[in-house]
């Protein structure tokens, strides 16, 4: 029988790169995300690239308790799942005080509170099968709050600290628990940034991600050179060289 895998906000960037690097794997994948013409898409594709059966599921990750019936869907379809990949999640330039709150909270309601959901209600199923693995996508950017990012850091700072919890409370059962945290990869959400320092394509990004996960490692940057050592570097530097210039009158 073949793995199967059940991944949130797939219908575009490293959620579509990580189905695809999945489908030439011969992996079963469902495939969860809001916009559901473009995972309709994606999952033509999948076939064509290998994968053992797909299953594209409408969700908004932000409507919590819908969470719980498709990872239900998903494992009736292909009696188990292997893997829940926690990866759903928005991107604004957010300054602080400008009257953008909606955003921040959007934010919040789908970078952190939408990926805990996925995966407290993905634990379960895993620990009723006997076993498995849960993934959840972070970012560099969750190491410092940065400007025009305070709200996306802190769910990705959150969603860290989390997973932490997480893999102490089933060290001694048979799940895997990973943290995946990308630095610059080139995808919608990033595109229209003035300067991605290190990006890398997101083929490459999303062949990464697949590797790590199949591999099952704990935590790691994506990729981990240079983010290695630039992620503590940057928590070092003092506040006045990341502000930005002062505000014209």
């Amino acid at each position: 029988m073949a793995k199967s895998i059940f991944i949130t906000g797939a219908s575009s960037g490293l959620g579509e790169a990580v189905a695809i690097e999945f489908a030439r794997r011969g992996y079963a994948i469902a495939i969860a995300a809001r916009r559901v013409e473009r995972i309709q898409a994606l999952a033509d594709r999948l076939r064509k690239e290998g994968a053992a059966a797909v299953l594209p599921v409408a969700l908004d990750v932000t409507d919590f308790a819908s969470i719980d019936a498709a990872l239900e869907r998903a494992a009736r379809e292909f009696g188990r799942l292997d893997v829940v990949v926690a990866n759903a999640g928005v991107g604004y330039s957010l300054p602080v005080g400008r009257g953008k709150f909606e955003q921040v909270r959007q934010t919040i309601d789908t970078n952190l509170t939408g990926a805990i959901a996925t995966l407290e209600f993905a634990l379960p199923r895993l620990r009723a099968q006997g076993g498995g693995q849960l993934v959840a996508i972070t970012s560099v950017a969750g190491s410092r709050g940065m400007p025009f990012m305070g709200a996306y850091s802190a769910a990705k700072a959150g969603l860290h600290r989390y997973v932490q919890a997480l893999r102490a409370e089933v060290k001694h059962e048979p799940i895997v628990v990973t943290e995946l945290a990308p630095g610059y990869i080139d995808t919608d959400m990033n595109r229209g940034v003035k300067s991605r320092p290190f990006v890398i394509p997101l083929e490459k990004g999303g062949a990464i991600l697949a590797r790590m996960i199949e591999r099952g490692v704990g935590h790691r940057y994506v990729p981990v050179w240079p983010w290695a050592i630039v992620v503590p570097l940057v928590k070092l530097l003092p506040t006045r060289m990341l502000a930005p210039p002062p505000r014209k009158k």
